[in-house]
């Protein structure tokens, strides 16, 4: 139930965004999110370009999530679907438990014009690799064309012959509820900042994510995303510098893969490996060495990429 609730979560920050376009990261861009007052620290890499992925990694005592992000694109004329493929793995060290799960398709709808508004539908099945007694199939609900069923999301936990143990109902942008309806509330969305709608819809925990204080620059590689001047200045308002600056950064991008090409130079992820399963299944998952590197040389004597 709650690794349900913690699947559902991840979907509700996107109702605020519908409007805004995410920065596309370059190849061989980093993120970290160390938050001690949290207990978790997070490191996220785009490892490859074509197709774009980008691979993370997060820890607690309590947790161990990593997954991979690509998607594909179909282009409905007014709606843009995005279907993402890959796995999310959340394991749980204290009991041995290892979550896995997929994610379901997005829609953009008034891409080009009217008001934008997004959508998520399909059904998403998770499963305990150390355990196969229990599993979990919740299924993000198509909003009717009168608007009706808008963001819902039902579900069940089901025992190994399939018996309903669980029942679980809500919506993704707001909670989720075990059992018969009122239900008891598993997970409730947190309130919104004020003037979202001008900060690009962004939660509390988002507009803290790019804040660069001096001790942190310190220990940064010249690769976090927080060193992108094109962000900065858009954060500051300053949006024709955040254009050119933009352009610049993919045309650097672009004369980085020319060279490489010519040279016959594949990209190498620096801190997350490819792995291929029995089955031709790709996954990334972390390498190890982000936080070995930051503590002892440290970045600083790091031979990186010039991305801006």
């Amino acid at each position: 139930v709650y690794v349900a609730a913690f699947a559902v979560s991840a979907y509700a920050s996107t109702f605020y965004r519908a409007g805004s376009k995410p920065f596309n990261p370059v190849l061989g861009e980093t993120y970290e999110c160390v938050r001690p007052d949290r207990g978790f620290r997070f490191i996220s890499e785009q490892v490859s370009h074509h197709p774009p992925i980008s691979a993370c990694h997060a820890e607690s005592d309590n947790f161990v999530f990593w997954q991979d992000m690509r998607w594909k694109n179909k282009f409905w004329g007014k709606s843009l679907e995005i279907v993402p493929v890959g796995t999310v793995n959340v394991r749980l060290p204290r009991s041995g438990d290892h979550f896995e799960w997929n994610k379901v398709t997005t829609c953009i709808h008034n891409v080009l014009s009217g008001p934008r508004w997004i959508e998520h539908y399909g059904e998403v099945l998770i499963r305990n690799t150390r355990d196969a007694s229990y599993h979990c199939k919740i299924t993000f609900c198509k909003a009717r064309y009168w608007g009706a069923g808008a963001n819902e999301v039902q579900g069940a936990v089901l025992s190994r012959s399939g018996a309903v143990v669980e029942r679980l109902a809500g919506k993704w942008h707001e909670g989720l509820f075990r059992g018969p309806a009122p239900g008891q509330c598993v997970w409730r969305a947190n309130s919104m900042p004020p003037d979202h709608e001008r900060n690009y819809g962004f939660t509390q925990f988002a507009l803290e994510l790019n804040e660069l204080t001096p001790e942190l620059r310190r220990v940064l590689p010249s690769t976090d995303t927080r060193l992108r001047p094109d962000q900065r200045y858009l954060e500051e308002g300053n949006v024709a510098a955040a254009e050119a600056q933009k352009r610049q950064i993919e045309q650097l991008q672009r004369d980085r893969r020319r060279v490489m090409e010519e040279n016959n130079i594949t990209h190498q992820a620096r801190f997350f490996r490819r792995l291929m399963d029995a089955s031709g299944k790709e996954s990334w998952v972390t390498n190890n060495t982000y936080w070995k590197l930051r503590l002892d040389p440290g970045f600083a004597h790091l031979d990186s990429a010039v991305l801006w």
